[in-house]
């Protein structure tokens, strides 16, 4: 039986009681990082795949499941697969037949196997939006198709540029119910006209996300893949009850601007498991607004769960929060998660007069691997929407956690860099081993940090931080939480 990611991730942390049984930790994790990328390709290939034979797939057609009492296909609209006619007017009819049932339960639109070409538009709520293998909804590259809407209210204006900012591809606002599956097919952003345009400097208004669901609650989004995004990904915005599962999310690590994974902005009560992320940002981000524009909204991301995932983000970070977090952040988990081939790999950034708060954050099982720095804690992230920004609003950093980290060929394992202005308070390291890349003293970085290290942790922690044994009994107290051990020459 073909072994899912979950099943994949679980058994790292099982063989890693195995580590005695090998001479070399590098062994080890090369060892593991086979298996964990093994299972990670067959598992997508199971969702891709009915099955397959060795060496060559043989794809079998899957009858496309009734999840609503009522099912259209696309075509019955008109539309037609051939990634050149326009399809915009047949999923705007198709979801209009739909609005009209929503008493009855709702109804599925089914994209059948083909290449449907469109401009954005917008779901409507107890909808199923339904791609099959093979399956690819395209997003029309010229951006003269794609509308033009207000900006978000807690980020003040256009994230790149003043005024209006360009909508996502697919969009909805004030839904319930809304699903977004399939056996694995795609929405396809279309976006390296989008990057050359913005590197070139040629688009006057914010570029669109690829699928954005706002005030919205009761979303589900799984089993499809979603790639090549204008900007961020998959962008859900004040929305509750939000399921991410077993989503494939792909940009290129490199060109490819801004291109976050997905990025859960003034939510609450979501979950996001089993995915594969690599793009050329942020893997996910968690944001609750900008500056004032967020203080004033006053939306905290919280009750976020985010288990079972393989990232790669060469540019940024697996997982951030932030910077955009003036609402506040809190009450988040990240566990069972592996970073591989990256700049960063669990990032907290933020800056004088984003005011909020990150707190009650909680990480435990990661994996690095070959990652630049593994655990960064960044507070003069100083990007502002405009000047009117409060400079004397602070934010509160308090209560993370970080417990069973692992992982080689890192060349920074910890670098949290607090300030006067806006220490790092209650943090907290548990069952730490990174195999490192320069044996240099100044690997384990802190700067205005108050925390403690529970029993024995490698390499070797700051001096800012409490030392307890295995029985949380205190040992050494720290003597001073402000000493300053930065270096961001390696």
């Amino acid at each position: 039986m073909v072994e899912s990611l979950t099943a994949a991730l679980g058994r790292l942390q099982h063989q890693r009681a195995l580590v005695s049984l090998f001479t070399s930790h590098r062994t080890l994790f090369v060892v593991l990082w086979i298996v964990a990328f093994a299972s990670v390709f067959v598992w997508q290939r199971n969702i891709v795949d009915g099955f397959f034979a060795f060496g060559r797939g043989v794809r079998q057609g899957k009858p496309l499941p009734r999840l609503r009492p009522v099912a259209f296909n696309l075509t019955d609209f008109g539309a037609v697969g051939d990634g050149v006619a326009v399809n915009t007017e047949a999923f705007e009819r198709a979801i209009s037949a739909i609005s009209k049932l929503g008493k009855r339960g709702g109804a599925q639109l089914n994209v059948p196997p083909g290449r449907w070409l469109t401009a954005p538009f917008n779901l409507t709520s107890h909808m199923t939006l339904f791609l099959a293998q093979d399956a690819e909804i395209l997003g029309i590259q010229d951006e003269k198709y794609w509308p033009l809407m207000p900006p978000l209210p807690s980020y003040g204006y256009g994230r790149e540029h003043p005024g209006p900012r360009y909508g996502s591809l697919i969009h909805g606002q004030n839904l319930k119910d809304v699903v977004i599956t399939g056996h694995n097919g795609t929405i396809n952003g279309q976006g390296q006209t989008w990057w050359k345009k913005y590197r070139q400097k040629l688009l006057n208004h914010t570029r669109g996300p690829l699928v954005q669901i706002m005030w919205s609650s009761d979303i589900v989004i799984t089993n499809i893949t979603l790639r090549d995004s204008p900007f961020w990904t998959l962008h859900p915005y004040d929305c509750k009850n939000v399921t991410i599962r077993n989503v494939t999310i792909l940009a290129p690590i490199f060109e490819a601007p801004n291109t976050d994974g997905i990025d859960p902005d003034s939510c609450e009560d979501m979950v996001i498991e089993d995915c594969y992320i690599s793009v050329g940002d942020d893997g996910i981000a968690i944001k609750s607004g900008w500056d004032q524009y967020g203080i004033a909204y006053g939306r905290p991301s919280t009750n976020i769960l985010i288990r079972n995932l393989v990232v790669r983000s060469m540019v940024s970070a697996g997982i951030s929060i932030g910077s955009e977090m003036s609402g506040g952040v809190s009450h988040v988990t990240v566990e069972n998660l592996l970073v591989w081939g990256s700049r960063r790999a669990v990032r907290i950034k933020t800056a004088p007069g984003r005011g909020g708060y990150v707190k009650h954050i909680t990480y435990r099982n990661l994996t690095f691997d070959n990652v630049r720095v593994g655990i960064v804690i960044k507070t003069d992230y100083n990007e502002h929407p405009d000047e009117g920004y409060d400079r004397k609003a602070l934010p509160v950093l308090e209560d993370i956690s970080f417990t069973s980290v692992h992982g080689q060929g890192v060349r920074v394992p910890v670098r949290i860099h607090g300030s006067e202005e806006i220490p790092v308070r209650n943090v907290t390291f548990r069952d730490m081993s990174v195999g490192i890349t320069y044996k240099k003293k100044h690997i384990f970085q802190c700067a205005f940090v108050e925390g403690r290290v529970i029993g024995t942790i490698f390499p070797a922690p700051c001096e800012n931080l409490d030392r307890y044994d295995e029985q949380e009994q205190l040992v050494k107290r720290s003597s001073s939480q402000n000493i300053t051990d930065i270096d961001y020459d390696f």
